[in-house]
């Protein structure tokens, strides 16, 4: 089994920038795909970005293509999810997300879930 935990969420004000990283544990032998998440406040989780094994295979949201990139340093076992021109719109719960492969991710089959990282943006 392997244990996601997500870090590098807070307060950021508008047109800033964050990254979120997203640390695997347990059996990351096994992780084919990651992926982001996120869930604003009376809305549904969405998805927001994958990575496959390979580097070169990502896919975004439209709403997010241009502003966010979505890397994985293997070695260390871990996703990040780089943000940049942060707006209003952005706050949410962001959650990473270990999936079958990376178009499974964008159609939202996740085998496990991490708990989550709050990002707030204020204007």
């Amino acid at each position: 089994q392997v244990q996601l935990e997500e870090s590098g969420g807070g307060l950021v004000q508008a047109g800033g920038s964050l990254r979120l990283s997203c640390a695997a544990s347990g059996r990351t032998s096994s992780i084919v795909a990651m992926g982001w998440f996120r869930q604003a406040p009376g809305k549904e989780r969405e998805f927001v970005a994958a990575i496959g094994s390979s580097d070169t295979i990502t896919y975004y949201a439209d709403s997010v293509k241009g502003r966010f990139t979505i890397s994985r340093a293997n070695a260390k076992n871990t996703v990040y999810l780089q943000m940049n021109s942060l707006n209003y719109e952005v706050t949410a719960v962001y959650y990473c997300a270990l999936c079958p492969g990376a178009v499974a991710c964008k159609a939202g089959l996740v085998k496990s879930w991490g708990k989550g990282t709050l990002l707030s943006v204020s204007s």
